[in-house]
């Protein structure tokens, strides 16, 4: 269980969120509001409030982001897009949960007949959606939103890209050392910390050393954020010139070092795949790139289904590089078609929240299987509808992106709007094996839908909206953003 340190965390982000915006540029205290509260805030730890989402180290800095953002800084927050394919998806995003919670009243009952006795003895039951848990699906999905937003809105400049890759380096460069030491000693500082283990230990442990989780819901999470550090620093290096240009390619190799130590395939394989992508080839083709993992994403359930994913090939390739790796990819596998099947009973909004859309033993309501990758927790869960609303959400900024730069004079486009793409593709194929989507992965998505709206609609954030106009701040000392300069 979480110790009080972990409570007291969390309580204490919302003034840690307003120090950074009084001191900090508008995107700067952003980023970090949100990308320090992933990295330091305890994980499990929650506040679970009546009537809304529980608030833990998701939650919490996106929510007083927003806030300190739009109602104390008073500068606009625009709630939907502007290209029509977004904002559809973002309405369906929100409120194409209501059709899940309307369809799932009914309780999920476990029965257990003995055998000498006709009478049905009820062991367990998972509870029907409710009206009242309309509301906290609908508030959590916003809340989910809010980075997705304020990026699109105050990310989506070329400075501001350069900013979100330099907090993901300098994110990670941190998180390196108490990485190193778990490396070494084994993943204990959660444990000293906040006085509990988030994850099973026993997955920590690989190729006879331990892997890092600081405190991340898991290693593999963190494995990702060194290879989009990775990724981030090498595309920095690429715009940089003499000794900076060094030091951030030193940078770069130092992270990447690091990333092997973490001991994740999946991980390794992206930031070998992507980082000479990002250090050598035109722009442009690193957006064709991008969008071609993106559409891969996207069509992977329908691959899955049609049996066009090689499962067997892929698991005998997994054999030849550990054997250990070959069970852990079967595995995944084999709970997927488990969930599938499940899934296949609710196809259009999925079973909705409480675990409903797990595999469970019918007597006992023990879960017989555990979902890893993203994509098949929302298929279940939400069904195609949720599906579609999310990952076109995540890759329609691709798209948007890619016709937008081919449209654009040459030399024109962005230098890290690219790099984002394809950190952003990495993130979309990694959550086909986990459920790693973040509010990282909602900035990146945000920062290339802004920008690509940007080229599409010239002058589009020069009016004032209607949501949040843009008056000055009224609270003494912050400084208004527009006054200070970016690095």
């Amino acid at each position: 269980m979480p110790n009080a340190l972990a409570y007291l965390m969390l309580l204490a982000w919302p003034l840690v969120s307003l120090i950074l915006f009084r001191r900090l540029p508008l995107e700067r205290a952003i980023l970090w509001c949100i990308i320090a509260g992933y990295l330091l805030l305890p994980p499990l730890a929650e506040f679970d409030l009546p009537l809304v989402p529980d608030m833990d180290k998701f939650a919490i800095p996106s929510v007083m982001a927003f806030l300190l953002c739009a109602c104390v800084l008073r500068k606009p927050v625009p709630l939907l897009p502007r290209h029509p394919a977004a904002k559809l998806l973002t309405l369906l995003f929100v409120f194409g949960v209501i059709p899940t919670v309307l369809t799932n009243g009914e309780p999920i009952l476990f029965r257990r007949i003995a055998n000498s006795d006709p009478i049905i003895f009820l062991t367990d039951q998972l509870p029907g959606l409710r009206w009242r848990d309309l509301g906290s699906v609908i508030i959590n999905q916003m809340i989910v939103l809010i980075p997705f937003l304020l990026a699109r809105r105050y990310l989506s400049t070329p400075d501001a890209q350069r900013e979100l890759l330099l907090a993901l380096m300098i994110g990670a460069l941190a998180y390196s050392i108490p990485s190193l030491i778990e490396i070494r000693f084994s993943p204990q500082i959660n444990v000293w910390v906040y006085g509990f283990f988030q994850h099973d230990f026993s997955q920590m442990i690989r190729q006879g050393g331990f892997r890092p989780i600081v405190f991340l819901p898991h290693a593999l999470w963190l494995a990702f954020l060194m290879t989009s550090a990775v990724l981030a620093t090498v595309a920095l290096a690429r715009g940089s010139h003499g000794k900076d240009r060094l030091c951030l390619a030193l940078a770069a190799a130092y992270l990447f070092a690091v990333l092997v130590l973490c001991k994740s395939l999946a991980s390794q394989a992206y930031a070998l795949a992507f980082t000479p992508v990002i250090a050598l080839a035109p722009l442009r083709w690193q957006l064709r790139v991008a969008l071609l993992l993106g559409g891969i994403a996207v069509a992977y359930p329908v691959l899955r289904n049609t049996g066009l994913v090689p499962t067997e090939a892929l698991v005998a390739q997994a054999e030849a590089i550990s054997a250990e790796r070959a069970h852990s990819l079967n595995y995944r596998f084999e709970n997927e078609a488990q969930l599938l099947a499940r899934a296949a009973e609710k196809t259009w909004f999925g079973w909705g929240g409480w675990g409903r859309n797990l595999v469970r033993h019918e007597e006992t309501g023990q879960i017989l299987s555990i979902p890893d990758g993203r994509w098949i927790i929302v298929f279940g869960t939400f069904g195609w509808l949720g599906y579609i609303a999310e990952m076109g959400l995540l890759t329609v900024p691709l798209l948007l992106l890619a016709q937008a730069a081919r449209r654009a004079p040459r030399g024109n486009v962005s230098p890290y709007a690219a790099p984002i793409a394809l950190i952003l593709a990495a993130n979309l194929m990694d959550m086909l094996l986990n459920a790693t989507l973040l509010p990282i992965t909602w900035m990146c998505a945000g920062s290339l839908l802004g920008y690509a709206e940007r080229l599409r609609y010239p002058g589009l954030f020069d009016r004032k909206p209607a949501l949040f106009g843009g008056a000055q701040a009224l609270v003494t000392g912050i400084a208004r953003p527009e006054e200070r300069s970016i690095l």
